[in-house]
């Protein structure tokens, strides 16, 4: 390993949000811990799984924001439902996407939204490098409602 090789810690990653306490109750629930900090107009979770410095920024906004979506992947479909479950007795509602075709690749996946709005899938990979299908574009994929949920699995 070269000498000048930095090692990192963790993503961050800072999101703005309207309210900061109606944003906190929510990612309570989303990652399952309290928040590390807490300011007039800022909260700050730091995640141990996965290794997360995610931070709130209270700003008002109108509209959507650039973010496409936020995700966490996981190793499994079970692991999914899991995570799913967990987010059910928390009280947040989700919506899942079963061996949907997404960013060229198959996946299952389970979706949730924040009082702005912001999405949360956590997903595995079934199958990846999916072939290019004619009229299919990237900017499509990958986008919440992109895929139409499985009745039977969704929790809406």
């Amino acid at each position: 390993m070269s000498s000048d090789m930095v090692v990192a810690l963790k993503a961050h990653l800072a999101i703005n949000v309207r309210n900061v306490e109606r944003s906190i109750v929510f990612y309570r629930k989303l990652f399952g811990i309290e928040p590390s900090k807490v300011r007039r107009g800022y909260a700050k979770f730091d995640v141990q799984n996965p290794p997360l410095n995610f931070t709130l920024n209270e700003v008002p906004f109108k509209g959507a924001g650039a973010l496409s979506h936020m995700g966490i992947q996981v190793a499994s479909t079970a692991d999914v439902f899991s995570v799913r479950k967990k987010w059910v007795e928390a009280g947040l509602i989700t919506r899942d996407e079963m061996q949907t075709d997404c960013c060229y690749a198959r996946q299952d996946k389970t979706w949730v939204h924040d009082p702005d709005g912001n999405e949360w899938e956590v997903f595995v990979v079934l199958e990846d490098n999916l072939p290019e299908k004619a009229g299919q574009h990237e900017t499509a994929c990958c986008a919440p409602g992109c895929c139409p949920p499985t009745p039977e699995h969704s929790n809406v």
